[in-house]
This record gives structure tokens, sequence and C-alpha cells, in this order.
């Protein structure tokens, strides 16, 4: 009886003891941070005084309601989510293809993952120089063929496609590797039963692929919303910002309202907003899914 007794505490005391680090790391470096934030978001602080004055909701209007330049970034933030989502669909080919239906297909698994491995703004510098306007390679091939060289970074028409370009070869691969792991995961006793009953291909992906890997898809579609409302290291390293404030995402704004303007504050208010609006994002799109499955 007592040996019983002594077991459970020891669990117990093993259990708390595991628990309590990770439980402190949490509040130290995620719940007070976050608290802070919401808090700070209500004053005018400018990241220096040791004092600041409570404003209420005045951080909140101005970006709502009096800063016409917030939802210029949002709408650049909208780029790169529209062109994750249209190109979902290859993803999904090419992870199709990489599941063992093309010779080599470990070797191109490997190639697929590492633009995700290299450093943010490795990329950003390397494409900077791909795009350059006077020596980089694109233009480099423009001109070999007689065409005119075209401002990669530095017309604002067309800067966000740019941009977006980079978005889509740095982090389709991590897609494609969670398709593919997708893929793997289907019992092959199903694909064998709609091959035995007539089906093909397209009938078997659409009918027997596509409503098993919807978890899958969801994850992507989620990191597609929080990824296309957070980039920063991109437009950052490559534009920062520019011309004219064309490519500035909501981050980057954030970040210059910050360190640029010193109105850490309002800094705070806006990364509230984003928070909520990924929250909003994401409940949207898990009620749709659920709607779907009815």
């Amino acid at each position: 009886m007592f040996k019983n007794k002594d077991l459970k505490t020891q669990k117990k005391l093993v259990l708390v003891t595991f628990l309590f680090i990770p439980t402190i790391l949490i509040l130290l470096f995620m719940i007070y941070p976050l608290i802070k934030l919401i808090g700070l978001s209500f004053t005018n602080w400018d990241g220096l005084s040791p004092t600041y004055n409570y404003i209420g909701l005045k951080n909140f209007k101005k970006i709502i309601f009096d800063s016409p330049e917030v939802w210029a970034a949002l709408k650049n933030n909208g780029m790169y989510f529209i062109g994750h989502i249209i190109f979902i669909p290859i993803e999904l080919f090419l992870a199709f293809l990489l599941d063992n239906r093309v010779r080599g297909c470990k070797m191109f698994k490997t190639i697929t993952f590492l633009p995700y491995m290299i450093n943010g703004v490795a990329v950003a510098c390397m494409f900077t120089f791909l795009y350059s306007s006077q020596d980089g390679v694109l233009n480099n091939m423009l001109q070999y063929f007689h065409l005119n060289k075209i401002g990669w970074l530095s017309d604002p028409s067309i800067v966000n496609y740019s941009l977006t370009g980079v978005s889509l070869w740095r982090f389709s691969g991590v897609h494609i590797i969670l398709f593919l792991a997708a893929f793997q995961s289907l019992p092959s006793d199903m694909i064998e039963a709609s091959i035995i009953d007539g089906a093909n291909s397209f009938q078997q992906f659409y009918k027997i692929v596509l409503p098993n890997i919807k978890p899958v898809i969801e994850i992507v579609l989620f990191l597609n919303v929080r990824g296309a409302l957070q980039v920063f290291d991109i437009p950052y390293v490559m534009t920062g910002g520019g011309p004219n404030h064309a490519s500035e995402t909501f981050t980057v704004q954030t970040i210059n309202t910050a360190f640029q303007y010193a109105n850490f504050g309002r800094a705070c208010a806006m990364a509230v907003v984003l928070m909520v609006i990924i929250i909003a994002f994401s409940i949207i799109q898990q009620k749709l899914f659920n709607l779907k499955e009815r």
C-alpha cells in the first residue's frame, strides 16, 4: 500500500519537474511578452522614455481609419498570399511526381527542400544580384536576346511580383514535402481497390487522394496566411519597402514605425492587429473546411 503511494508521489514529482521548466519558459518568453505587447499598444511609448502615457484606443483608430499606408501594405501582403495559393496545384503535382514516380526522386526531394534551409537574408541577397538592373543575370539574358532591361526591383508595378517569386522559390519546397508526406501516408489498399474498379489517375487523385489529405491542405493554407502576413526579410533586405513604399509589407511598416519613427506604442498596436487578423483567418478557414465536410 505504502509502496504504491510512494510510486504515485514519485511519478507526480517527475511530471512536475519535467513540466516546470517548459512552463516557466513559456510564461517568460511567450505569455509575458504578449501581455506586455498588448499593454504597450494602448500607450504612446517612444521606446526610450522610462515613462509613457495611456492613450486608449487612439493607436488602433489611427491604424484602421487614418492610415491608408497600412491598407496599402496589407495589399502588398495579399500579393504573396495569392501567389502561393495559385501555386498550390503545382506543388501538389510536383509532390505527386516525387512520390516514387520519377527517377532519382530522393535527390529531387533533397533539392526541393534546400531553399527553405538557406537563411532568408542570404536568399534575399542572392536574388538582389539576380534582379540587378545593371549586371543582373535576368537583364543580361534579356540583353542577349536584344530585349529591353526590366527594373525588377525599381519598377513599382512589378516589384511585388518579383518579390513574390522569391518567396515561392524559398517556401514552396516545404509545402511539396508536406504534400509528399501526406501522399505516402495514404493506405495503398485504397489506391489498389480503385485501380481494380477501373478508376483512372485523375479519378484516383480527385476522389481518393484529395479527400484524405485535407488536413495537410488546411495546414498549408494556414502557413500561407501566416507567412504572407508576416513576410519581412525578403522585402526588407531587397528593397527596404521601396520604391516609394511600393513593396512595403505590414511587418516592414511595423518595424519602421517602431525604429525609424520611434513610435513603439503604435507598432505594438500594429502587431496586435496582425495577430488578430491571423487568428480571424484561421477561424474562417477552419469553419469553411468544416462546412465542406458536412
